[in-house]
């Protein structure tokens, strides 16, 4: 064997020696991930070696293997696609159909919320647009305001967390990009930054469009990105919040938004030990009825929880309420 066969060969036990160090998780053929993570690149390239620098490298992620997913699922879980991860030991507890691809609905927000709390000075003053202010789909929730009027960028966000206003979220995108197919680009190069390559956006607040996608495994992915910003959990820990802004003529404004989470609300209840800190729903036609969470249990240990497109919002609920029950267990 030659010099540079035998230096072929060490690139590769290097390769493949590292990659079983960095894939800690839940998942035991770890090599596996590459199959969810890197679909769309073929053989070894500098895109490859780019991406395998990116931050779900980190030991602190849950892999979890296409053939990892929970095998026995609870008969409750009724829904396309369900996951729960203890996120402090990096464990998954149960997943069913978590890199199947769903319409997110308003789940887009936490994405919108990851590319605003990046590119965004929260104390930058947005004037809402007519775009923002004249969304005219049925059923789309808005915040209500005005062509004109100027808030606080801070503000918006509690707005377009707390309240799920879909004007509130172009507004955020014409502020930050300039318009919001711009935004949605930034969306979508965040995504792939944190590995979370089977999604596609193309609007910033998820009303339905059929080329807007996502996972749970890739929301999942998302979320423990964001709840490491203390400025996110302020948010969606939020029951409700009352927005103060101006109104084109300078007149002050005011605005109160209650939380569309019912665990917030007091309206549902989560299992005995366990204390919901926030998330976001999402609700649509096409996605049904859609929550992530994060909880924590009486051993201060942290758990993110997804449900997507359950059939309406009592299943939703008991559905979460099933995957909170892991934490006690």
């Amino acid at each position: 064997m030659n010099m540079k066969s035998k230096g072929k060969l060490l690139f590769v036990f290097c390769l493949l020696s590292c990659g079983s160090f960095l894939f800690s998780g839940c998942g035991t053929e770890k090599n596996e991930l590459l199959d969810y993570h890197i679909a769309s690149v073929s053989g070894y390239s500098a895109q490859y070696e780019e991406t395998a620098s990116q931050e779900y490298l980190s030991a602190d992620l849950c892999v979890i293997p296409k053939n990892g997913e929970t095998e026995t699922q609870d008969a409750v879980m009724t829904s396309l696609a369900s996951l729960m991860i203890n996120d402090t030991e990096q464990t998954m507890l149960y997943s069913h159909n978590i890199y199947e691809k769903i319409y997110p609905a308003s789940i887009t927000k936490i994405v919108t919320a990851l590319v605003a709390l990046k590119y965004g000075n929260l104390d930058d003053t947005v004037t809402i647009s007519y775009n923002a202010s004249h969304i005219t789909e049925y059923g789309a929730k808005l915040c209500g305001f005005a062509e004109g009027d100027q808030i606080v960028l801070n503000d918006l966000l509690y707005s377009f967390l707390i309240c799920s206003g879909n004007d509130a979220g172009v507004a955020i995108a014409e502020h930050i990009a300039g318009d919001v197919d711009s935004f949605s680009d930034l969306m979508n190069q965040e995504m792939e930054r944190i590995g979370a390559v089977h999604s596609h956006f193309v609007n910033p607040h998820g009303l339905h469009d059929d080329d807007h996608y996502t996972t749970a495994y890739d929301l999942y992915l998302v979320f423990h990105q964001l709840v490491k910003d203390q400025r996110f959990l302020d948010i969606v820990s939020q029951s409700g919040y009352t927005a103060k802004f101006k109104g084109k003529d300078g007149k002050k404004k005011k605005l109160y938004f209650t939380s569309t989470d019912r665990y917030l609300l007091g309206t549902a209840q989560a299992p005995s030990g366990v204390t919901v800190i926030g998330g976001k729903t999402g609700t649509t036609y096409n996605a049904g009825s859609c929550l992530i969470l994060y909880s924590k249990n009486e051993s201060d240990q942290y758990f993110i929880s997804v449900v997507l497109k359950a059939q309406g919002a009592y299943d939703l609920y008991s559905q979460m309420n099933n995957l909170l029950a892991y934490e006690n267990q």
